[in-house]
Protein backbone atom coordinates (compact mmCIF):
# COMPACT_ATOMS: atom_id res chain seq x y z
CA UNK A 1 0.00 0.00 0.00
CA UNK A 2 1.58 3.31 -1.08
CA UNK A 3 0.41 7.03 -1.13
CA UNK A 4 1.05 9.19 -4.03
CA UNK A 5 1.30 13.04 -4.30
CA UNK A 6 -0.29 15.27 -7.19
CA UNK A 7 1.39 18.77 -6.47
CA UNK A 8 1.12 21.91 -8.28
CA UNK A 9 4.68 22.96 -7.22
CA UNK A 10 7.88 21.28 -6.84
CA UNK A 11 8.31 22.31 -2.79
CA UNK A 12 5.27 20.18 -1.69
CA UNK A 13 6.64 17.40 -3.67
CA UNK A 14 10.16 17.55 -2.43
CA UNK A 15 8.82 18.20 1.44
CA UNK A 16 6.63 14.59 0.96
CA UNK A 17 9.24 12.94 -0.71
CA UNK A 18 11.30 13.00 2.27
CA UNK A 19 8.84 11.52 4.12
CA UNK A 20 8.83 8.80 1.51
CA UNK A 21 5.85 9.73 -0.75
CA UNK A 22 6.72 9.80 -4.43
CA UNK A 23 4.46 12.05 -6.81
CA UNK A 24 4.24 14.37 -9.57
CA UNK A 25 4.18 18.12 -10.20
CA UNK A 26 1.24 18.87 -12.98
CA UNK A 27 -0.14 22.25 -13.77
CA UNK A 28 -2.50 21.91 -16.68
CA UNK A 29 -5.81 20.18 -16.11
CA UNK A 30 -5.26 17.74 -18.50
CA UNK A 31 -1.83 16.80 -16.63
CA UNK A 32 -3.64 16.34 -13.47
CA UNK A 33 -6.43 14.47 -15.20
CA UNK A 34 -3.20 12.14 -16.41
CA UNK A 35 -2.02 12.07 -13.25
CA UNK A 36 -5.11 11.11 -11.23
CA UNK A 37 -5.73 8.00 -14.37
CA UNK A 38 -1.81 6.84 -13.57
CA UNK A 39 -2.15 6.78 -9.94
CA UNK A 40 -5.64 5.22 -9.93
CA UNK A 41 -4.34 1.99 -12.08
CA UNK A 42 -1.77 0.84 -9.82
CA UNK A 43 -3.95 -1.57 -7.49
CA UNK A 44 -0.65 -0.51 -4.33
CA UNK A 45 -2.20 3.29 -4.45
CA UNK A 46 -4.82 3.20 -1.53
CA UNK A 47 -4.07 7.21 -1.25
CA UNK A 48 -3.56 10.19 -2.89
CA UNK A 49 -2.86 13.33 -2.19
CA UNK A 50 -3.99 16.29 -4.18
CA UNK A 51 -2.84 20.19 -3.50
CA UNK A 52 -5.57 22.78 -2.96
CA UNK A 53 -4.99 24.38 -6.06
CA UNK A 54 -4.49 20.81 -8.36
CA UNK A 55 -7.57 19.63 -6.64
CA UNK A 56 -9.15 23.10 -7.70
CA UNK A 57 -8.40 22.41 -11.06
CA UNK A 58 -10.07 19.23 -11.28
CA UNK A 59 -12.61 19.29 -8.57
CA UNK A 60 -15.69 17.44 -10.93
CA UNK A 61 -13.15 14.77 -11.35
CA UNK A 62 -12.42 14.43 -7.57
CA UNK A 63 -15.91 14.66 -6.46
CA UNK A 64 -16.78 12.31 -8.42
CA UNK A 65 -13.92 9.85 -8.09
CA UNK A 66 -14.49 10.33 -4.20
CA UNK A 67 -18.32 9.46 -4.53
CA UNK A 68 -18.06 6.27 -6.57
CA UNK A 69 -15.01 4.35 -5.56
CA UNK A 70 -13.60 3.47 -2.01
CA UNK A 71 -9.89 3.48 -2.56
CA UNK A 72 -7.92 5.36 -3.51
CA UNK A 73 -8.85 8.11 -0.63
CA UNK A 74 -8.39 11.48 -2.28
CA UNK A 75 -7.15 13.66 0.22
CA UNK A 76 -6.36 17.80 -0.68
CA UNK A 77 -3.43 19.50 1.27
CA UNK A 78 -2.68 23.35 1.50
CA UNK A 79 0.53 23.81 -0.01
CA UNK A 80 3.57 26.16 1.09
CA UNK A 81 1.28 29.23 0.75
CA UNK A 82 -1.38 27.91 3.48
CA UNK A 83 -5.03 26.82 3.14
CA UNK A 84 -7.06 28.31 -0.06
CA UNK A 85 -9.83 27.53 2.20
CA UNK A 86 -11.94 30.23 4.00
CA UNK A 87 -11.51 29.82 7.84
CA UNK A 88 -15.08 28.57 8.23
CA UNK A 89 -14.18 26.07 5.43
CA UNK A 90 -14.96 22.83 8.28
CA UNK A 91 -18.11 24.31 8.94
CA UNK A 92 -19.49 25.25 5.78
CA UNK A 93 -18.35 21.78 5.12
CA UNK A 94 -20.86 20.11 8.05
CA UNK A 95 -23.71 21.95 7.28
CA UNK A 96 -23.35 21.49 3.62
CA UNK A 97 -22.90 17.81 3.81
CA UNK A 98 -24.95 17.09 6.75
CA UNK A 99 -27.34 20.22 6.53
CA UNK A 100 -26.19 20.68 10.54
CA UNK A 101 -25.58 24.03 11.51
CA UNK A 102 -23.40 24.55 14.27
CA UNK A 103 -22.78 27.80 16.28
CA UNK A 104 -20.13 28.17 18.52
CA UNK A 105 -20.71 28.18 22.61
CA UNK A 106 -19.70 30.41 25.43
CA UNK A 107 -16.80 27.84 26.17
CA UNK A 108 -15.19 27.01 22.66
CA UNK A 109 -17.79 24.53 22.16
CA UNK A 110 -19.96 23.99 19.25
CA UNK A 111 -23.47 23.36 19.98
CA UNK A 112 -26.54 22.20 17.40
CA UNK A 113 -28.91 25.03 16.80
Amino acid sequence: MKAYLISDNIDTLAGLHIAGINGTVVHAREEILGALEAAMSDPETVMIIITELAGERVKDKVDEIKLSRKLPLIIEIPDRHGTRKSKDYMMEYIRDSIGLRLEEGDKGEHRER
